[in-house]
């Protein structure tokens, strides 16, 4: 009697439990072991392998349901019990053919990213973190089905059953999407948006407002200090100013001008661009020779190892705008404020252009955009044709342009045939090119009269994921591996779009050049390709870059060499 009860218990916890559709949930387990593009931890790999398990054993209870749906014809109870002992066994082989090779993969992808190898595979700390992740993506499963089945039992009381059943399920559908959508998606948007904002207030603590007038947020500047937040206080602060400069070039240099408005600057985009505007204006930065309208990060971050590096090649007659639009990591602004970032650079593009615009061609600056990440996207959806071909700005340099950016996708489909997607060849190189780790985007016929350059780390999965992953190769697959791709990467139909997901996740912590973690390094020669710096050589680029630092976050030292 105590067996009996005991297994009642284990039925109302787990149901009817399948070993069956476990086997192919451990298949899919076994699949995740594969590299992909960014090397994983242990926990990490516990977390994906996990969530697969769960995966393949949904998968194959729903694909057993359509089977009894349609009709067909099962196996006896003895020949199903010979089945599981043989798939059991295949799955016992396959698991020891990968585990005997995963731990190889992962290291040899380390290593051609220039990190330490792994000296052991964890197995035991992946096993126990997978199965709690497949406990509780388990669990939540029972929930949901339990859910249907209250609401298909009253629905039983007014109609049919199989009118129940598929109103039932359409009602649950409707429910869950109600309430993951406008009330738990909603609200952890406002959650966070104003948890970042109240840990700006609270915790950072902000140093003294500049004192020399020519910066934004001093006394004499129409932007609010206390307002900027500390990414755009960081912005301001940091960089190389005219002594710095000059000390390195050896050349009379201009203090570089820093323009930043901080969300809580203004309501509203638009107010927000006017703004800046207005601070662009007192700070004569029309009169420079260069003009640069930034999109920020997520959080309104801007890499130095980006802004520091072009203020050198232009001795400081340089100006630089932007204004930031959310308090959220990239990762999350991606998926949750999309919106505010296209509609935040727009504003921004449309004032400072409109009046760029009404200045006399030989008087303006050169005028360029540019946007690292989620920045990369909102610049480009701010730069629309009329911007192009009405009255062209100079040029664009766009670096990790994530995967949705429709102009990145428009371009990346009219490359040369033959050319990697990765890094591919556009026309003939006189309008757009690309740069990576490995390229820097001089190749090509000479430049027309607008340059667009990209810059994107074949593997960095903020730019190659592929929604369309769940069922087929993304399109770079189809290409020979790059050099910091491994060769045993091999395509699965929905292990793949979870190994990418999960690569996303991981991307910002990958070593400089690699990944998401783009660095000065790397920004100068496209730098160069996109302003044409005055007087510049190949040798002005080489010291250039020694000068810099190695870090993703490191920009240009003030010192001299």
């Amino acid at each position: 009697m105590a067996g009996l009860t005991f297994r009642k218990i284990l039925h109302r916890l787990f149901g009817d439990f399948s070993i069956l559709f476990l086997l192919l949930g451990l298949v899919f387990f076994a699949a995740s072991l594969t590299p992909s593009l960014i090397p994983r931890g242990p926990t990490e790999q516990g977390v994906l392998g996990g969530l697969l398990t769960a995966i393949g054993y949904l998968l194959a209870q729903s694909l057993l349901l359509l089977w009894r749906a349609a009709q067909m014809p099962e196996l006896p109870k003895r020949a199903m019990r010979w089945v599981t002992w043989a798939a059991s066994a295949s799955v016992l082989v396959l698991f020891l053919v990968v585990l005997g090779s995963s731990l190889n993969w992962q290291n040899e992808l380390r290593l051609k990213m220039g990190m330490e190898p792994s000296n052991a595979l964890h197995l035991a700390w992946i096993v126990a973190v997978s199965s709690l992740t497949f406990l509780i993506a388990y669990a939540a499963g029972r929930s949901v089905a339990s859910f249907f089945r209250f609401v298909r039992a009253w629905f039983y009381k007014v109609m049919p059953p199989r009118r129940a059943n598929v109103l039932g399920l359409i009602a649950v559908g409707l429910i869950l999407f109600v309430v993951t959508r406008d009330e738990v998606f909603d609200r952890t948007v406002v959650a966070l948006d104003q948890s970042y904002e109240a840990a700006q207030a609270l915790f950072d603590k902000a140093p003294p407002a500049p004192t020399n007038a020519r910066m934004t947020g001093s006394s004499k500047s129409l932007v609010n200090w206390g307002g900027i937040g500390k990414p755009g206080r960081d912005f301001i602060l940091s960089g190389p100013d005219a002594e710095a400069i000059t000390s390195y070039t050896g050349k009379p240099a201009l203090d570089p001008i820093r323009v930043y408005v901080g969300r809580a600057n203004a309501e509203t985009p638009k107010e927000r661009a006017e703004l800046a505007l207005a601070e662009l204006k007192r700070l004569g930065a029309f009169d420079r020779k260069v003009l640069i309208i930034v999109s920020p990060t997520g959080t309104g971050w801007m890499d130095p190892g980006s802004h520091d590096p072009v203020e050198y090649m232009h001795n400081g007659d340089i100006a630089t705008v932007s204004v930031q639009y959310s308090y959220l990591q990239s990762p999350l602004a991606l998926l949750l404020e999309t919106q505010s970032g296209l509609e935040q650079a727009t504003a921004l593009q449309d004032v400072v252009y409109a009046r760029w615009r009404t200045l006399p061609k030989e008087q303006r600056p050169k005028l360029y955009v540019h946007g690292l990440s989620l920045g990369a996207w909102s610049s480009m959806y701010a730069t629309n044709l009329f911007r192009l071909l009405d009255d062209p700005i100079d040029g664009a340099f766009w670096a990790g342009p994530p995967f949705p950016s429709t102009l990145w996708n428009y371009v990346q489909n009219r490359r040369e045939p033959g050319s990697p997607w990765v890094l591919p060849t556009i026309g003939d190189g006189s309008l757009v090119r690309y740069a990576s780790h490995v390229a820097d985007a001089s190749e090509g016929a000479p430049w027309g009269d607008i340059r667009i350059v990209f810059l994107q780390y074949s593997s960095d999965p903020i730019v190659f994921y592929d929604p369309a992953s769940i069922w087929r190769a993304p399109p770079w697959m189809l290409d020979p591996p790059a050099e910091d791709m491994s060769e045993h990467f091999v395509f699965i139909p929905i292990v793949t779009h979870f190994q990418l997901l999960l690569d996303m996740a991981l991307a910002f912590g990958s070593p400089p050049g690699h990944g998401h973690a783009y660095y000065a390094q790397d920004y100068i020669a496209p730098w160069v390709e996109t302003t044409a710096p005055e007087d510049w050589s190949a040798d002005d680029t080489a010291r250039l870059k020694a000068h810099c630092d190695n870090g993703v976050q490191g920009g240009c030292s003030n010192t001299a060499e």
